[in-house]
């Protein structure tokens, strides 16, 4: 209390100077920078860090000066909203590497939850008010329902999505589909304009409330008929435009509120949001339509009397002997090593393999994961040099001369059947070129399909042999193979 007494002393003897409003002006100024300066660094890894640090005072900047404005007098409903949220905020930074998708989710979810909640009470706040019934403009009430309907879209959204990303049971890992689903969709989504456009035309009508209520529950149920349809192969895609839909979410609210900073920095996350779906999309050769309505992920029945493909299994220790004669070894990381936790792991066999002067590097796939960078995020996590981390365009070129590919737990990414299958639903989609390394070894945990729900192609080569097993120990016994006798 006696924090609370002092904060509130010192804003209240600013607030008798006129220096004030330039001051808060000044820190918003200071904020929009750091934000544009946070997104610029984190577009690359030397930088990532200082990226990071700049957000965080960006931030910081900015609820320190809205909090200092005149019309904010109840101080300990601002300081206890922020003490509270310490403790899940530390949980949450302190998640696995190995589940920062579905941390990423569920902060989208909390970021739509709250610019659902203050339209909500904006809306309420203006109705109830008749002195306020003036603010009520076509406008700002259009501005304050799209923050609505992004906001608990986005909310019960990103729910699903986490759970999907946690594999969590009763939420279904593969699309989830039925007859009619679009049309279903099609009449909640015009169900929701219709009362919008009712509300728009009259908010101060008596029914205007229940219109708008009705609005927030299409808006919540809205989420999880877009996100259940999806498969986890697109959750990459889904994650960033959600991330769009919540920076939207918040320009909308901004407008709403007067508030320039807020619109600018909910301009900069819908955008970027937008921007990495689109490279997503890009890396799947895929439109957002396609990503929402597509279904991408169900499993497809084999052909009845079809050739029955086989695998060539091979042993650990015969593969480690064999990448020991390597020049050059690429390893292509999916969500099987994520799933496995078996980075360290990789960086073990890596360290193992430079002894030997063999030169390892790592092809990295746009969308291999479940989230964009995941798979950087993991290495660098286990300290692999970023050096060696090559993106899948400047690596597919060295393709030919690898002498060994050493697939880890990545499916879809690898498969050839993009080229040339045209009936497959991964046709056209950029894939990294392992087929052309002169020997291939695929770390799977199962014979199951990946996610597109086709067989891969690769793993019945040749050149191609399947090692069976959990990733991690997969890669532990290639690395002590490689160590030598007596090895730990």
């Amino acid at each position: 209390m006696n924090t609370t007494f002092l904060i509130a002393s010192a804003l209240d003897d600013l607030r008798s100077s006129n220096m004030l409003k330039y001051v808060v002006e000044l820190a918003y100024v200071l904020a929009m920078a750091l934000f544009i300066f946070s997104l610029h660094w984190m577009s690359d890894p030397k930088t990532a860090r200082k990226g990071v640090f700049a957000g965080v005072w960006g931030m910081t900047a900015a609820i320190l000066a809205t909090w200092a404005k005149g019309e904010v007098t109840q101080h300990l409903w601002v300081l206890a909203p922020i003490l509270l949220s310490i403790w899940p905020g530390m949980k949450l930074a302190n998640v696995p590497i190995t589940a920062v998708p579905q941390r990423t989710a569920v902060s989208h979810a909390f970021g739509g939850l709250a610019a659902g909640l203050v339209g909500t009470a904006e809306f309420f706040h203006w109705y109830l008010d008749a002195n306020l019934h003036a603010e009520m403009t076509p406008f700002r009430v259009s501005a304050l329902l799209i923050e609505i309907v992004l906001g608990y879209l986005t909310f019960t959204g990103s729910i699903i999505a986490a759970g999907k990303l946690q594999e969590v049971k009763w939420i279904p890992q593969r699309p989830w589909v039925y007859p009619g689903q679009n049309l279903v969709n099609g009449i909640a989504a015009i169900g929701a304009v219709v009362l919008a456009v009712m509300i728009v035309m009259n908010p101060t009508a008596p029914l205007a409330p229940y219109y708008f209520g009705g609005v927030i529950v299409l808006s919540l149920i809205f989420g999880p008929m877009l996100v259940l349809p999806i498969g986890g192969a697109d959750m990459p895609t889904v994650i960033a435009i959600l991330n769009s839909y919540a920076g939207l979410s918040a320009v909308a609210m901004g407008f709403v509120l007067d508030n320039k900073l807020l619109i600018i920095a909910g301009a900069l996350d819908g955008s970027s949001g937008l921007i990495l779906a689109i490279i997503m999309c890009k890396a799947m050769n895929r439109s957002f339509t396609n990503v929402l309505f597509g279904a991408f992920g169900q499993v497809q029945a084999a052909a009845p009397g079809g050739e029955q493909k086989q695998y060539k299994p091979e042993a650990p220790e015969d593969a480690a002997q064999v990448m020991a004669q390597a020049s050059l070894v690429v390893i292509v990381p999916g969500y099987g090593m994520a799933v496995a936790q078996a980075q360290h792991k990789v960086r073990e066999l890596y360290d193992q393999l430079k002894k030997r002067g063999v030169t390892v590097k790592f092809a990295i796939h746009p969308v291999a994961g479940r989230m964009p960078g995941h798979m950087n995020v993991l290495l660098a996590e286990a300290e692999v040099p970023y050096t060696d981390l090559v993106e899948m365009d400047e690596i597919n070129p060295d393709m030919g001369q690898c002498d060994v590919c050493l697939v880890l737990g990545a499916n879809d990414v690898v498969n050839p059947a993009a080229r040339h299958e045209k009936t497959s639903p991964i046709y056209g989609m950029p894939i990294i070129d392992a087929d052309k390394a002169r020997t291939v070894y695929a770390v799977k945990r199962s014979k199951n399909p990946g996610f597109a729900g086709i067989d891969n192609e690769l793993y019945f080569l040749d050149k191609t042999r399947m090692i069976f097993g959990d990733a991690k120990a997969v890669v532990g016994e290639l690395t002590k193979a490689l160590a030598g006798p007596g090895a730990h």
